[in-house]
């Protein structure tokens, strides 16, 4: 079964709010076009979560129960899909519209989730929870609502983030 790209954003500066977009270029020499930091790191060029995974990291915040849940854009992702289990190993293989990804690690959520909220960044290390950190193997251009699929999911590996 396929999923779906729900969410693209971007940090133009380091530290710097993220930006929204309805579509974004993703390129195997700088991940997401405008984003800060895609450039700086071959097997760290673009950052994927899931709507599940971050549905059960808020669900371990027992204080936000009943509240408005937390953007997705506090975890500071590039992308943001639902409907699909992302792999969860080194060498997993994604597909995002025309946009070829190759997990590289776990996205390893830092401080900056408990300045967004207290407890964020422990509910965010089990389980790959805080998402997949890619090298791109195919450039293109994604755009909401893109399908995305696994290409090649690796065997599960339990991953333990410091902290």
């Amino acid at each position: 079964m396929a999923g779906r790209l729900i969410g693209i954003a971007r940090r133009p500066a380091r530290r710097a709010p993220m930006e929204e977009l309805s579509i974004g270029s993703i390129s195997i020499e700088g991940g997401l076009d405008g984003d800060h930091k895609g450039a700086k790191f071959p097997r760290r060029r673009i950052t994927v979560l899931s709507r599940e995974a971050w549905d059960l990291a808020l669900a371990d915040l027992t204080d936000l129960a009943g509240r408005v849940p937390l953007p997705w854009t506090y975890r500071r992702a590039n992308l943001f899909v639902e409907g699909v289990r992302l792999p969860r190993a080194l060498g997993g293989v994604v597909q995002i519209g025309d946009v070829v990804l190759e997990v590289t690690y776990p996205t390893q959520p830092c401080s900056r989730m408990d300045e967004a909220h207290p407890g964020l960044l422990k509910a965010l290390h089990p389980d790959w929870r805080g998402g997949i950190t890619c090298a791109v193997q195919r450039s293109g251009v994604v755009r909401i609502g893109d399908p995305v699929k696994v290409l090649v999911s690796p065997p599960e590996k339990k991953i333990r983030l410091p902290g």
